[in-house]
Parts: C-alpha cells; structure tokens; sequence
C-alpha cells in the first residue's frame, strides 16, 4: 500500500447470486451500525428500473459498467467504513477485483449448486438464470466465477446450514483479526 492510500475498512460480501449477500449484509448492519450498500438496489434505485430492465433495455455491459462506477464512488479516501454487498457477478471485472481488496475485507459466502438452484427457482428478477435450464447455468457461471471469487476473497464461508447470526459472528471474528493488521 502506498503512502497515498488509506486502509481498507469495509466489510465487502461477494458470492453467487442466491448465496446469502444480502442477508448477511442486513444482519451486519445492524450488529455494527455502519451503513449498508446493496451494490444491486442503488443501481436500481438510480437507473429507476430493475436490473432484469437494465439487462433488457441496455445490456449487461451497460449493468457491468454501473457497478464498476459505484465501487470507483466507494472507493473515496473520506468515505466511511460500510457494508457492502456486491451482485454476483461483479467479479467478473479485473478492475473491480482490485477495488473490491482495496475497500476492504472481502468475504466470499458460498453455498453448493443445489442451495443456489433452490433459493433463485421461483425468482424472475435474475436475468441470467432465464434460460431453459437453469441448473446448467448456474453451474457453468459458478465454476467460471470460481477462481475469481478465490483470488479476491479475503475469506470463504459456507451459508448452507448456517444462519445469519452464525454467518454474521463469524464474519465479525475473522474481520477483527484483519483490521487489527491494517490499521
């Protein structure tokens, strides 16, 4: 790190859609007070549509290229510590894995196909799982996304069969021990 930049201070989730981002970034947020960003619903909320209409109306890369402004916007020296929690697919960029490490601790949630496959079935809202077989989707994009997730995780949990509590004790016992070494 140079003299430039400041430590990472972040809490940042990474992980397949269906993986648990969302609640888990719910349940830190409320264990330490910093505030929550839900990389998928402020890009919503400033494209005013969802993201399946952004994927229809302009593109994944159009979608891609929102999540990458949003982690440069985060990625400011003054910005306060914050719980972040990523789409599952932002790791796909080069440029977002090195802003993901620099924001903060990144902890990679991951559950087995068959846990993802069950939680995102009867959700219209993923607009790369409308195909005619989703299993096989998944599996291709999990094991593409893999080394990606592996080389920008700080740390890896397994969601399935824990709760949010569990998940959320254990995040914050591993982040202790790394912001203690960065700041």
């Amino acid at each position: 790190m140079n003299e430039s930049q400041t430590p990472p201070k972040s809490i940042v989730l990474v992980g397949f859609m269906g993986s648990g981002k969302s609640t888990v970034g719910r349940a830190l947020h409320q264990r330490l007070g910093y505030p929550l960003v839900d990389m998928d619903q402020w890009i919503e909320q400033r494209a005013r549509k969802s993201i399946a209409a952004i994927f229809a109306d302009e593109g994944e890369q159009a979608f891609r290229d929102m999540e990458t402004s949003l982690l440069e916007e985060l990625d400011e020296p003054t910005a306060p510590r914050r719980i972040i929690s990523t789409g599952g697919g932002v790791i796909g960029r080069e440029e977002n894995r090195v802003l993901l490490r620099r924001l903060g601790y990144v902890v990679w949630l991951h559950a087995p196909m068959e846990v993802i496959l069950e939680r995102t079935a009867k959700n219209r809202e993923r607009p790369l799982l409308h195909t005619d077989d989703p299993a096989a989707r998944i599996a291709a994009l999990m094991a593409a996304r893999k080394p990606l997730y592996e080389e920008v995780a700080h740390l890896r949990i397994e969601t399935a069969g824990l709760d949010s509590n569990e998940l959320t004790t254990g995040i914050l016992e591993s982040a202790r021990y790394f912001f203690s070494g960065h700041l």
